[in-house]
């Protein structure tokens, strides 16, 4: 190549993240992702409800193999996730401060709590069993045993404002304790949630737990709300009048639902999320003469 040529950038082709794949959307479309001031920064898949139908069975797919590891396991493979995305630090705080239009410093600020978030929820896998569960006496010769057990598929709307920290703050706690997720990134934001797909591919996460749409969230969510096979809902990037929509297509087959409410993504994010997507599975056993066998409802 001669010195007077310029070399033309490899432009990236975003695709969305489905059962630990990269597949194109169902429709073939793709739609303008720009920065703050409006300037063009990538195409990215405009996902469809074929996109959707197909990220559900994914994490259905998922779920079992998921919800059946150790806590300890889970743990593991959150902190991998952490590991990986620390050491893309410089590309994410690129992506981050173009999509919320924040300082190089900003940025890299907004990146280290994401990382710092992973690695929180990946401490809380072996030990929110032991906060929510226990032993409890009961008028009786018998004892019960209350363990959480998780809900099954979550579709989650990440926060719109918040492309990185809010997304992790929304996805990490639902897998945490063993739900499987179908995330509808921020249309406006959506480059950090497809790179963190990547992330997700290259950790020991398993295709499936995690996917990844993009597109707009009044066409993706409402089938995702009326799906007969997803369990519960967390409305968190929903506006009012869509949030209200969603809730009521969820009720047709008693979906939880996490409303949306103002989050600060910077605080401490507590244990909210994480029993949000919990069920409490009893199991009823006698004590004294009555034997040793038990009968669980």
């Amino acid at each position: 190549m001669s010195e007077q040529q310029t070399r033309l950038n490899v432009f990236k082709t975003y695709k969305l993240y489905v059962g630990g794949k990269f597949p194109r959307s169902e429709s073939g479309r793709v739609y303008e992702v720009t920065d703050t001031k409006g300037q063009w920064l990538a195409n990215a898949p405009l996902s469809t409800r074929k996109d959707a139908r197909d990220a559900v069975v994914a994490a259905r797919k998922a779920f079992g193999g998921w919800s059946g590891a150790t806590a300890y396991n889970r743990g593991q493979v959150l902190y991998r996730v952490a590991e990986m995305l620390e050491g893309r630090r410089e590309q994410f705080a690129a992506e981050v401060g173009q999509a919320e239009g924040l300082s190089k410093s900003e940025a890299r600020k907004a990146v280290d709590a994401a990382v710092d978030r992973w690695v929180w929820y990946a401490g809380w896998t072996d030990k929110i069993g032991q906060l929510v569960g226990g032993t409890n006496p009961v008028a009786g010769p018998f004892l019960n045993l209350s363990n959480p057990e998780p809900t099954g598929v979550v579709a989650v709307l990440a926060p719109q404002e918040s492309s990185l920290l809010g997304l992790v703050s929304v996805v990490a706690p639902v897998i945490a304790t063993g739900s499987t997720a179908v995330v509808v990134a921020s249309e406006k934001a959506a480059l950090p949630a497809l790179s963190l797909g990547e992330v997700l591919a290259t950790s020991d996460v398993p295709g499936g737990v995690v996917n990844i749409l993009t597109g707009r969230a009044a066409d993706i969510a409402p089938s995702l709300a009326a799906h007969q096979d997803v369990n519960a809902i967390d409305l968190t990037g929903a506006g009012p009048d869509l949030a209200r929509e969603l809730e009521v297509a969820a009720a047709d087959n008693l979906k939880r639902v996490l409303r949306p409410q103002a989050v600060d993504w910077s605080a401490d994010p507590g244990t909210r999320r994480l029993t949000a997507f919990l069920e409490t599975k009893t199991v009823w056993h006698p004590t004294g003469s009555l034997g040793a066998s038990g009968s669980a409802y």
